[in-house]
């Protein structure tokens, strides 16, 4: 595993827990609005030793409820499975974060009960996502398996999409609610930061916000998140 970010504690990235959370380094998008797009590139070396995280949370059992693995994209790790298995072996509860690009990986987790909670981004709706995530094409068949895998596994899961201005509208966001259902689903204001690599982004205003919540009132599973 190349392990390039470590935040000790986080209340908010693992819904009802005390967890800490693991930055892998490499992805297979390129999100023009991603707020890590310095680990989009595969480090070679690990800045952060997986005996480093397992001794961590060795002496904070009592303190850690689990452990957040998010990216860049962690399911592009060779290590990541044998990782988790010595996760698991300390009686964590973990949570994975991904773009759904990998079904295999995510499928072989669920099927070995290696994790608790996954969140899944649904970057838009597919004829947009190459635009977005900087590719020439993408296949949507990928996305759909992850799609389905999630809700027909026994995992707890939430899907997520940052709203952007220039790229989100209310029917694109409802073209995305039809594609899961009534799953759980989140939407985040787009926040700029040095890290973007498409400066000219911009975020929704609190009022814009507010009318998309009100748009979609009768979405119960829709939650605008900051709200």
């Amino acid at each position: 595993m190349i392990i390039n970010g470590f935040q000790k504690v986080t209340l908010l990235d693992y819904p009802g827990k005390i967890a800490c959370m693991i930055f892998t380094s490499g992805c297979n998008f390129m999100c023009s609005y991603c707020q890590n797009s310095s680990l989009i590139k595969k480090g070679k070396v690990s800045l952060i030793s997986e005996e480093e995280i397992i001794d961590y949370l060795k002496k904070r059992k009592n303190l850690i409820d689990g452990i957040v693995i998010s990216g860049g994209e962690p399911t592009v790790q060779i290590g990541l499975i044998d990782f988790i298995k010595k996760i698991k072996e300390l009686k964590v509860q973990i949570k994975l974060d991904t773009n759904g690009y990998r079904p295999d990986v995510l499928k072989e987790l669920l099927e070995n009960n290696l994790i608790d909670y996954v969140a899944m981004d649904i970057k838009n709706t597919f004829d947009d996502y190459p635009k977005l995530c900087g590719l020439k094409s993408v296949d949507a068949n990928l996305i759909k398996k992850s799609i389905n895998i999630l809700k027909n596994s026994n995992v707890d899961y939430e899907f997520r999409t940052t709203i952007i201005k220039e790229h989100h509208t209310i029917d694109k966001i409802k073209e995305i609610i039809k594609l899961i259902g009534d799953s759980k689903y989140f939407l985040q204001n787009f926040e700029s930061s040095a890290d973007v690599m498409d400066k000219s982004l911009t975020s929704f205003s609190e009022d814009e916000l507010n009318l998309i919540k009100k748009e979609l009132v009768n979405y119960s599973n829709v939650t605008v998140r900051g709200l």
